[in-house]
């Protein structure tokens, strides 16, 4: 078996290659509107469209059998300027689903966002597999074409080799008088409900996420209607010939995204399929475990700091902070508690404690909540001790600390005569006092903050929080009196350390024109 180094660089070059390929979306689109950083909120965009465009469509719809294909008929060829359209919306915003949610499970995998406190999107994730190739397949039964009758049987015979009714549901679908139009309002009922459950396991799929993200830019939300607008004029969604079970279809033009798998029931079998889809299943769900991932431990809560003042808990990322009444007694109505199995250990809570400041001159350092693996005391020595390098190269002023995170570009790799490095979990760890603190040392003329490349934060919020803080709108926030042209914010991902040293390179020319303005010798 290969060992768990070679397994943690394959993952590492399929990360840099997800990253490569993000970098080049980002001189087109930008980062904030990166079709691969949104698929997760476009998957939800196109929903609500295939929401919409299916509740029109019913309005023409007729649930008889003999009324159906002609229905549809209708809406696609003589009211193509919107029944088409919409008809085509439909499908392609329905494909379009798939194609996001196979990229957004791919890049999650792939970027190691799966295990940990994250077990529970992914489990979930599962059936939203499941739920939406019911919703997509049932959909395609209710045209009442030559491709809705090889789909209808080919699940149905599917079901039937699980045995749980009484009587075999395909012979529905034996003869052309055999399908009644009770069946067929079932079949539309169950395409109905399909998307409604899928709806409910989308929620639940993002419950357990503070503040989760489901919406895409305005902007690329836009684009992708219109995209699917274009597609629908230049290739409208139509039909086979009506259904006939007196003859077996020939020559159909199969929806891929939907229905790779019947050729494989066709060939293979149905207990063959079954075992195919259970299984996969099965190791999906079971991923987050394999192998067990050795967590770091979690943040602690010291109440002789805590003023319950909820910052901690509004700003976590993964909700796992909450304010409980207060226990020890002293003067405050609320105490933050710590869940352990929902804690990442990022540190975002320690940057958000207003008991966070570096400025005491005593040896003892305790805020209200902090990591032991690596607690505020030790953050605060790191900085000082990368200060004295700046200060012994005085020659190569101006002077730049720069903080980072440990998912973002390197900062060891950053680091020379004048530029000093110091990474942390995520940047959102880090105390807008830090920033005062470091800028007030003999040797520092400016501080960089990097970390994850921008809307790609690890831990979700700690580069939004971040910008905030320094910002002045986000509490603890950076004090006025700190000269914002002394502090610069680049984020920059793992294959950026080249950029990042550039903008490290620029910042210390700027601070030596910004000195030479003061008449001040960097």
């Amino acid at each position: 078996m290969p060992s768990s180094s070679s397994q943690i660089n394959f993952r590492k070059r399929l990360q840099n290659a997800v990253l490569h390929l993000e970098a080049v979306l980002d001189r087109p689109f930008g980062p904030e509107w990166n079709p691969l950083r949104q698929m997760g909120t476009l998957s939800f965009f196109y929903y609500w469209i295939v929401a919409a465009s299916g509740i029109y469509v019913y309005i023409l719809f007729d649930t008889s059998v003999g009324g159906a294909y002609q229905s549809v008929e209708v809406m696609t060829h003589q009211q193509w300027y919107l029944g088409g359209i919409v008809r085509s919306l439909h499908r392609y915003a329905s494909d379009a689903m798939i194609v996001t949610m196979v990229f957004h499970l791919s890049r999650e995998f792939i970027m190691d966002r799966y295990r940990d406190v994250r077990w529970f999107t992914w489990f979930t994730g599962v059936p939203i597999i499941w739920m939406l190739f019911i919703s997509g397949i049932s959909g395609y039964w209710l045209v009442w074409d030559m491709l809705a009758q090889y789909i209808a049987i080919g699940s149905m015979e599917w079901i039937d080799w699980l045995g749980i009714f009484g009587e075999p549901v395909a012979n529905n679908f034996l003869t052309p008088g055999s399908l009644t139009d009770r069946f067929f309002t079932l079949l539309v009922f169950m395409h109905i409900f399909g998307p409604l459950f899928l709806l409910f396991v989308m929620w639940i799929h993002v419950m357990r996420v503070s503040q989760p993200k489901i919406n895409p830019p305005r902007g690329l939300a836009i684009g992708s209607l219109v995209m699917f607008v274009v597609l629908a004029l230049a290739k409208p969604a139509v039909s086979h010939a009506p259904a006939d079970l007196s003859m077996v279809p020939s020559e159909l033009n199969m929806d891929w995204f939907y229905m790779f798998l019947y050729p494989v029931f066709d060939t293979w079998g149905a207990g063959t399929l079954w075992a195919l889809a259970i299984g996969i299943s099965l190791i999906l769900a079971a991923m987050p475990w394999m192998p067990p991932l050795k967590r770091p431990k979690p943040a602690v809560v010291y109440l002789e700091k805590c003023n319950g003042c909820t910052r901690c808990f509004v700003d976590c990322p993964f909700g796992a902070v909450s304010m409980v009444p207060r226990t020890d007694g002293r003067p405050f109505e609320r105490e933050a508690v710590v869940a352990a199995d929902l804690c990442t250990s990022c540190g975002i809570c320690v940057g958000s404690c207003p008991v966070s400041t570096p400025f005491r001159r005593t040896e003892e350092l305790v805020t209200g909540i902090d990591l032991p693996d690596l607690n505020l005391k030790r953050l605060r020595e790191k900085p000082v001790k990368a200060v004295e390098r700046i200060a012994t190269t005085a020659e190569e002023r101006p002077g730049v600390m720069v903080f980072g995170c440990e998912y973002g570009a390197d900062t060891n790799t950053v680091e020379k005569p004048g530029v000093a490095g110091l990474s942390m979990p995520c940047i959102g760890m880090l105390p807008p006092s830090f920033m005062d603190f470091t800028l007030s040392q003999d040797g520092v003329d400016g501080v960089l903050i990097t970390g994850c490349q921008s809307c790609d934060c690890f831990n979700r919020l700690g580069n939004r929080w971040t910008e905030e803080r320094i910002a002045g709108v986000r509490d603890p926030y950076l004090r006025k009196r700190v000269e914002r042209e002394r502090i610069k914010v680049f984020w920059a991902s793992r294959i950026q350390e080249q950029s990042l040293s550039d903008q490290i390179d620029a910042f210390r020319k700027t601070l030596g024109t910004l000195a030479e303005s003061k008449g001040d010798a960097p």
